[in-house]
Parts: C-alpha cells; structure tokens; sequence
C-alpha cells in the first residue's frame, strides 16, 4: 500500500513524493511476494489535488531544467503505474485532480465513492491537462474530455464511470472492508462484492449539445457554438481560462485521438509543459489563484484573436537535445 500523505495539502504531489513513489514501485516489481499494489490519499479531504504547482514555478524560475525534471520524472511515475505487472488499485475518494489523475487514472483498477470528484483543471492556471490527461479526455465519448478540458470542470462519481475515468463505485464506509479483501481475495471479486450501481451522470444527459458545440477546431467556434446553444454559463466560464492554454489544449486533445498508446501522448505532453514554464500565462495564474488568490488573472495574450496558431504549433516541436 502506497499512502499520499500531505493532508494538510490535500495530498499535493512534490518531487520527493514522485521520487519516492517511483522507487517503491521498482522495488516491489520484482518482489514475489507482492501481488497487488494500493494508492490511496491520507485525510477526509481527497486522494490528491494535484502536483504542488507553486513549488514547481518557483522552482522553474530558479533552474528551468529542474522544473523541466519534475515533469519527466512524474510522467514517467504515471507510465509506471500503468504499466505495473500486477494489478493497481487506486482509490480515488474525494478529490482527484491534475497529478492526482495521472497516478489514478492509468491504475488498473480506479475505485470511486460518492464523494469523488475528478478533473483536470489546469487552465485555470495558465496551463494544459498533463500527466497522460489528454490520452484519457480524448477518448471520453463523445466531446465531454473536451467540454472537461477546456472549462477546467469536475467529474462526479457517476460521470467518470461514463467518462472512462473510473472502473467502480465503492461507497466511503466500505473503503477499510476493501482493504482487506484485497489483502486475501483476486482484486476483481473484491471489487465486485462492494460496488454499488452509479448514480446517473450530469454530462452525460448534456452530450447530445455539448458534442455539437466542441464538434470546431476553434476554440473561437466552440464559444460561439455553445452561446447560440443557449450555454452562455460555459461559454463565460472558458473564456474566462488563458486565451494560449485553451488554444494549446484543444489542439492537443485533438492530437491525442491520432496517437497509439499512453507513452506516446506523454511524450507530446513533455514537450508542452516543457515550455509552459516560460509562459507568462502558468506564472501569472499560479499567482491569481494559488498565491495571491485574487482571482483575476491578467493573461498575455488576454483575448483569443490574439493568440497566433504558429505560436501554438510550435508548443508541439521536437525539444532540443
């Protein structure tokens, strides 16, 4: 068993975690003896709420390539776990987002409660789904990874069932009773002897809508189409992110759905994030949400016509040596 245990920072991954983990995991993949391998998050509050991104910027503004480090060492940690020999169980109570996706959601078993909720929000700090986040969205039904995406929303219980993002439903009071199953029974049947049928997901009665307003590969369109659609809530609330986030964004969610397998959209995801440690946009949204938390983030470019799709491509080349 594997325990996040920041609690008092819902579980924010920090490099010496990722490092940690990461040396666990190699441990124990040789080791006979283990047979299954549980993620689970300390506190009532959630599994984790992501990568510590303020200790990430400043530690970029210091040593860009340490920054740089980071993410390597993290998107390796996710492939990792998917690719674990034996069976990954992670549950996934309470809230599970950016980072926290990329250990859970590649597990092999993704256990949710009813108090789950799931997302990747990262343009709402100036920054773009990583962690294998895009590979996940991509391939939700339908355009709700896009609607995901680009609002920065969260996924219930029942929606991530929907989504592809979870496996079962097991409910809070019977987390400790799966623990010991799994510590005696194959992980299916003791997965099967507690989860419970989901309840209905919110996106999924919205789909018919929401796949003919992300249906554009603009995100100017997408605005447009969800507004004479009578969505003029979401519209405002995307417009609201980083006009170069959700451009880089769509475009990578619509690169997700070419690529093969989970390594290879990491790859791109490397190159992405990569260079958003120099974006004004990831600085400036760290500082209005995480730090200053004034919550009027001041974007450079601050509309959509401004952001230049050969800016954007370039997000995607090769990385130097």
């Amino acid at each position: 068993m594997i325990t996040l245990n920041r609690p008092q920072a819902m579980n924010a991954l920090n490099h010496g975690m990722i490092l940690a983990i990461t040396a666990t995991l190699d441990a124990w993949r040789t080791d006979p003896t283990v047979e299954v391998v549980v993620l689970r998050g300390a506190g009532e509050r959630g599994f984790c709420a992501g990568g510590d991104v303020v200790a990430i910027a400043a530690l970029a503004r210091d040593d860009p390539a340490a920054g740089r480090t980071f993410w390597r060492d993290e998107y390796a940690l996710d492939l990792a776990i998917a690719r674990f020999p034996v069976p990954v169980v992670a549950i996934m109570d309470g809230i599970v987002l950016g980072g926290g996706m990329g250990l859970a959601a590649h597990a092999s078993h993704r256990v949710v409660t009813e108090r789950s909720r799931l997302g990747m929000p990262e343009v709402t700090i100036g920054f773009v789904p990583d962690v294998g986040g895009t590979h996940l969205l991509s391939r939700a039904p339908g355009e709700l990874g896009t609607h995901l995406a680009l609002t920065g929303g969260m996924a219930t219980a029942g929606d991530a069932l929907v989504l592809g993002l979870a496996d079962a439903l097991v409910p809070q009071d019977r987390l400790p009773e799966l623990l010991e199953r799994l510590s005696t029974e194959p992980v299916d049947a003791a997965i099967a002897a507690l989860a419970v049928d989901p309840p209905s997901s919110p996106l999924i009665a919205d789909r018919p809508v929401l796949d003919d307003a992300y249906a554009h590969e603009s995100v100017a369109q997408i605005l447009d189409a969800l507004r004479a659609a009578d969505r003029e809530d979401v519209a405002d609330l995307i417009s609201s992110k980083s006009p170069l986030a959700l451009s880089v964004t769509l475009a990578s969610l619509r690169r997700a759905r070419a690529e093969s397998d989970l390594a290879e959209a990491l790859e791109r995801e490397y190159r992405v994030s990569s260079r958003f440690l120099a974006e004004h946009d990831f600085a400036e949204g760290i500082r209005a949400q995480l730090v200053d938390k004034d919550r009027a983030p001041r974007w450079n470019p601050a509309t959509l016509d401004a952001v230049d799709p050969v800016r954007v491509a370039a997000f995607f080349e090769p990385l130097s040596a």
